[in-house]
């Protein structure tokens, strides 16, 4: 398998958020060259919103891992961590989910790269500009910055890290 540049999104709302953001960065470094961590922004919750404010994070890396084996390592991760499966768009200790897998487009049941709705989350979106704004999406032919620019809703309420 090639080594291939990805971007993954982090998000905890439920215990220590940092702390779990931090511990899931520490954990995907053991099979991803960790290349760049974005900032760490807290935001509103998104779909059911009767929830405490969410921080996320992104990071960029390389990996050699093909994408369904990426997936299963990160979902092992968020177990690790402490995530339990509640509901939908529910609270959790830490979500991880693949933003980016090169300019791969992927989808299937369970997993659909690049993300279905990064283009529409502030939350995603930030992150990832501070890591490349100029990365361009390989389904909108659009960068990053231009994306983020184009949104209507935000959700974003402040930068901690």
């Amino acid at each position: 398998m090639r080594i291939k540049r990805i971007f993954l999104g982090l998000g905890s709302n439920i215990g220590d958020r940092k702390g779990n953001i931090l511990k899931a960065v520490r954990m995907i470094g053991e099979k991803v060259k960790i290349e760049k961590i974005g900032g760490i922004y807290i935001s509103k919750a998104v779909g059911f919103e009767d929830q405490p404010d969410f921080y996320n994070t992104a990071i960029s890396g390389f990996t050699d891992l093909p994408p369904e084996e990426l997936f299963l390592f990160l979902k092992e991760i968020e177990k690790k961590v402490g995530r339990i499966e509640r509901f939908r768009w529910g609270p959790r200790e830490i979500d991880i989910d693949i933003l980016f897998y090169g300019d791969e487009i992927i989808e299937k049941r369970e997993l659909t790269i690049p993300h279905p709705r990064l283009h529409e989350r502030d939350f995603v979106l930030k992150p990832l500009i501070d890591i490349d704004p100029d990365f361009v999406h390989p389904i909108f032919n659009k960068s990053l910055r231009d994306i983020y620019e184009d949104l209507k809703e935000r959700s974003v309420i402040g930068k901690i890290l």
